[in-house]
């Protein structure tokens, strides 16, 4: 199972960052350049989980609506909830799939960095400044920004008269929670965890935005099920 393990990615990761690395001769750049090409080959799992958990955040309503209706049978409560994100072509379990397949990849991309690059490379720098080996607290400080703001444009906005629901506090909430984790997990691992994880959440920013944009465009966009008094589905 090693043997496998490293044959399929520790090796194939380890390489292409060193590729990089002998083109880019900043072993920062590499790792941003490394973090894009998994972030592009892992893109159709990441957009789908984005994307379902963005649409179950804008069906909370419904959700409740069903959980209020249903509230004494829950056999019949679990059928409309599944009727409902069978209609709007949501996986609730997308995320934990996300995370089981991102699992193995992350681990070896901590052994990358924690052994494979003291190993190979002499001045593990980032722009000539920032020791990758050691943890950082400029890298640090700006990974935990980058993770609020990802929190943020993952929340989708409530007007300011609207009571919260469940889902959209617990979504704020981890917002808020996310970067402290943050701070205090890469306190303790090398800043290339920490700048592998930045340009990571950077990716997934401006893909929640553009996600953002095409639910807007779809949710506000008039249909003929909607006259009909049936929801209009999501894009």
């Amino acid at each position: 199972m090693k043997s496998l393990f490293n044959t399929i990615l520790y090796q194939p990761l380890f390489n292409l960052l060193i590729f990089f690395y002998q083109h880019l001769h900043d072993l920062g750049l590499a790792i941003i350049f490394l973090t894009i090409i998994i972030r592009l080959v892992l893109l159709p799992f990441f957009y789908k989980s984005a994307k379902d958990q963005a649409i179950i955040q804008r069906l909370a309503p419904k959700i409740k609506e069903i959980q209020k209706n249903h509230k004494g049978d829950p056999s019949t409560q679990t059928q409309a909830m599944m009727a409902l994100y069978k209609e709007h072509k949501v996986n609730p379990l997308s995320s934990f799939l996300l995370l089981i397949i991102q699992l193995p990849i992350l681990i070896a991309l901590y052994r990358v960095f924690l052994r494979g690059i003291p190993e190979i490379i002499a001045r593990p720098l980032f722009l000539g400044l920032i020791d990758l080996t050691k943890p950082n607290i400029f890298i640090i400080i700006v990974t935990a920004l980058a993770a609020f703001w990802q929190g943020m444009v993952s929340v989708p906005k409530v007007a300011k008269d609207k009571v919260l629901s469940q889902t959209d506090k617990l979504g704020r909430r981890m917002a808020l929670m996310m970067p402290i984790w943050i701070v205090i997990i890469l306190r303790l691992l090398p800043s290339a965890v920490g700048l592998y994880i930045l340009a990571s959440t950077l990716f997934s920013v401006i893909q929640q935005i553009f996600i953002n944009k095409t639910l807007k465009v779809g949710f506000n966009k008039p249909s003929s099920e909607s006259s009909t008094g049936t929801p209009s589905r999501f894009p």
